[in-house]
Protein backbone atom coordinates (compact mmCIF):
# COMPACT_ATOMS: atom_id res chain seq x y z
CA UNK A 1 0.00 0.00 0.00
CA UNK A 2 2.79 2.30 1.02
CA UNK A 3 6.01 0.70 0.05
CA UNK A 4 7.62 3.82 -1.53
CA UNK A 5 6.14 6.01 1.44
CA UNK A 6 6.67 3.42 4.38
CA UNK A 7 9.94 5.20 6.14
CA UNK A 8 8.98 9.38 5.27
CA UNK A 9 5.43 7.80 6.56
CA UNK A 10 7.59 6.42 9.93
CA UNK A 11 9.67 9.94 10.39
CA UNK A 12 6.49 12.11 10.28
CA UNK A 13 4.80 9.82 12.96
CA UNK A 14 7.27 10.00 15.11
CA UNK A 15 7.79 13.82 15.35
CA UNK A 16 3.71 14.43 15.03
CA UNK A 17 2.78 11.33 17.45
CA UNK A 18 3.65 11.10 21.53
CA UNK A 19 5.16 7.91 21.86
CA UNK A 20 5.58 6.67 25.65
CA UNK A 21 6.42 3.28 27.55
CA UNK A 22 4.11 2.25 29.55
CA UNK A 23 3.91 -0.80 32.19
CA UNK A 24 2.57 -4.30 31.91
CA UNK A 25 1.85 -7.02 34.73
CA UNK A 26 3.32 -10.14 33.42
CA UNK A 27 3.65 -13.17 35.31
CA UNK A 28 2.72 -10.88 38.80
CA UNK A 29 5.28 -8.39 38.20
CA UNK A 30 4.89 -5.60 36.73
CA UNK A 31 7.42 -3.73 34.45
CA UNK A 32 7.92 -1.75 30.97
CA UNK A 33 6.23 -2.74 27.51
CA UNK A 34 8.84 -3.54 25.67
CA UNK A 35 7.70 -0.94 22.70
CA UNK A 36 7.06 2.66 22.39
CA UNK A 37 2.86 3.03 22.25
CA UNK A 38 0.84 5.89 21.36
CA UNK A 39 -2.79 6.31 21.42
CA UNK A 40 -5.29 8.25 18.67
CA UNK A 41 -8.97 8.13 18.85
CA UNK A 42 -12.43 8.74 20.24
CA UNK A 43 -12.35 8.11 24.09
CA UNK A 44 -10.48 6.01 26.65
CA UNK A 45 -9.93 2.28 26.19
CA UNK A 46 -8.80 0.15 28.17
CA UNK A 47 -5.65 -1.92 27.02
CA UNK A 48 -3.53 -4.61 29.21
CA UNK A 49 -4.72 -3.17 32.59
CA UNK A 50 -4.65 0.42 31.85
CA UNK A 51 -7.00 3.21 30.51
CA UNK A 52 -5.29 4.77 27.50
CA UNK A 53 -6.35 8.48 26.89
CA UNK A 54 -5.83 8.69 23.59
CA UNK A 55 -4.54 12.37 21.77
CA UNK A 56 -6.40 13.37 18.18
CA UNK A 57 -4.80 12.11 15.37
CA UNK A 58 -2.05 14.85 13.79
CA UNK A 59 -2.23 15.15 9.86
CA UNK A 60 0.12 12.32 8.70
CA UNK A 61 -2.24 9.64 10.92
CA UNK A 62 -5.18 10.66 9.69
CA UNK A 63 -4.31 10.71 6.27
CA UNK A 64 -3.34 7.20 6.75
CA UNK A 65 -6.69 6.34 8.43
CA UNK A 66 -8.77 7.79 5.68
CA UNK A 67 -6.23 6.03 3.14
CA UNK A 68 -6.99 2.47 5.16
CA UNK A 69 -10.68 3.39 5.77
CA UNK A 70 -11.42 3.84 1.71
CA UNK A 71 -9.09 0.55 0.76
CA UNK A 72 -11.45 -1.67 2.70
CA UNK A 73 -14.82 0.26 2.79
CA UNK A 74 -15.17 0.80 6.57
CA UNK A 75 -14.27 2.98 9.22
CA UNK A 76 -12.09 2.40 12.32
CA UNK A 77 -12.48 5.07 15.27
CA UNK A 78 -8.97 4.46 17.12
CA UNK A 79 -5.46 3.65 16.42
CA UNK A 80 -2.44 1.99 18.58
CA UNK A 81 0.43 3.24 17.56
CA UNK A 82 3.84 0.66 18.12
CA UNK A 83 7.00 2.12 17.71
CA UNK A 84 9.75 -1.00 17.73
CA UNK A 85 12.76 0.39 17.32
CA UNK A 86 15.43 -2.71 17.69
CA UNK A 87 15.06 -6.16 17.39
CA UNK A 88 14.76 -6.11 21.04
CA UNK A 89 11.42 -4.38 21.25
CA UNK A 90 8.48 -7.32 20.83
CA UNK A 91 4.90 -7.91 21.47
CA UNK A 92 4.29 -11.17 23.30
CA UNK A 93 1.23 -13.55 21.94
CA UNK A 94 -1.92 -12.03 22.55
CA UNK A 95 -5.46 -11.37 20.97
CA UNK A 96 -7.10 -8.30 21.10
CA UNK A 97 -10.09 -9.52 22.95
CA UNK A 98 -10.81 -6.62 24.71
CA UNK A 99 -14.63 -6.02 25.24
CA UNK A 100 -14.90 -3.18 23.30
CA UNK A 101 -13.74 -4.38 20.32
CA UNK A 102 -16.63 -6.65 20.18
CA UNK A 103 -17.10 -10.02 19.58
CA UNK A 104 -15.55 -10.59 15.58
CA UNK A 105 -13.69 -6.91 15.39
CA UNK A 106 -11.68 -6.31 12.13
CA UNK A 107 -8.18 -4.91 12.75
CA UNK A 108 -6.50 -3.81 10.03
CA UNK A 109 -2.57 -3.58 10.94
CA UNK A 110 -0.41 -1.07 8.80
CA UNK A 111 3.40 -1.70 8.84
CA UNK A 112 5.85 0.74 8.51
CA UNK A 113 9.12 0.85 8.14
CA UNK A 114 12.16 -2.00 8.62
CA UNK A 115 10.37 -5.91 7.77
CA UNK A 116 9.31 -7.94 11.11
CA UNK A 117 8.36 -11.42 11.49
CA UNK A 118 4.47 -11.91 12.60
CA UNK A 119 3.24 -14.82 14.19
CA UNK A 120 0.17 -16.75 14.80
CA UNK A 121 -0.73 -20.20 15.95
CA UNK A 122 -4.31 -21.28 16.97
CA UNK A 123 -5.62 -20.73 20.51
CA UNK A 124 -7.62 -24.48 21.25
CA UNK A 125 -5.75 -27.01 23.39
CA UNK A 126 -5.99 -29.54 20.81
CA UNK A 127 -3.93 -27.94 18.29
CA UNK A 128 -1.21 -27.19 21.30
CA UNK A 129 1.78 -28.99 19.74
CA UNK A 130 0.98 -27.19 16.43
CA UNK A 131 3.79 -24.84 15.48
CA UNK A 132 3.35 -21.06 15.45
CA UNK A 133 2.77 -20.13 11.19
CA UNK A 134 4.79 -16.77 10.25
CA UNK A 135 5.14 -13.68 7.33
CA UNK A 136 7.31 -10.62 7.01
CA UNK A 137 5.86 -7.50 7.65
CA UNK A 138 7.42 -4.32 6.52
CA UNK A 139 7.55 -1.51 4.28
CA UNK A 140 3.54 -0.61 3.52
CA UNK A 141 2.29 -3.79 3.90
CA UNK A 142 -1.77 -4.10 5.39
CA UNK A 143 -2.76 -7.04 7.16
CA UNK A 144 -6.27 -7.96 8.24
CA UNK A 145 -7.21 -9.50 11.39
CA UNK A 146 -11.33 -10.21 11.06
CA UNK A 147 -14.35 -12.81 11.73
CA UNK A 148 -12.56 -15.30 14.37
CA UNK A 149 -9.11 -14.57 14.41
CA UNK A 150 -9.50 -13.18 17.63
CA UNK A 151 -11.41 -15.86 19.20
CA UNK A 152 -9.06 -18.67 17.48
CA UNK A 153 -5.64 -17.23 17.19
CA UNK A 154 -3.04 -15.69 19.16
CA UNK A 155 -0.66 -13.49 17.35
CA UNK A 156 2.62 -11.94 17.85
CA UNK A 157 5.88 -9.93 17.20
CA UNK A 158 8.69 -11.71 18.49
CA UNK A 159 12.03 -10.21 19.59
CA UNK A 160 14.79 -11.43 17.23
CA UNK A 161 18.62 -11.39 17.71
CA UNK A 162 19.48 -10.04 13.86
CA UNK A 163 19.95 -6.22 12.87
CA UNK A 164 16.43 -4.85 12.55
CA UNK A 165 15.83 -0.92 11.79
CA UNK A 166 12.97 0.72 13.40
CA UNK A 167 9.66 -0.42 12.59
CA UNK A 168 5.84 1.23 13.24
CA UNK A 169 2.91 -0.64 13.77
CA UNK A 170 -0.59 1.06 12.83
CA UNK A 171 -3.82 -1.10 14.02
CA UNK A 172 -6.97 0.50 12.80
CA UNK A 173 -9.67 -0.03 15.35
CA UNK A 174 -13.31 0.21 16.20
CA UNK A 175 -14.15 0.62 19.19
CA UNK A 176 -17.92 0.25 20.62
CA UNK A 177 -19.72 2.51 23.14
CA UNK A 178 -20.26 0.32 26.66
CA UNK A 179 -23.31 -1.40 26.86
CA UNK A 180 -25.42 0.41 29.24
CA UNK A 181 -27.33 -2.24 31.83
Amino acid sequence: MLRDESYRALDKLKNEESFSSYPIRLFGREMLQPRLIAWAGEADYTYSGHVMTPQAPGECLGDLRRRVECHLGMSFNHILLNLYRDGNDSMGQHSDDEPELGSRPTIASLSLGAPRRFTWKRKSSERKSSKPRSIELGEGDLLIMSGNFQMNYLHALPKTRRFVGERLNLTFRRIQAPKLQ
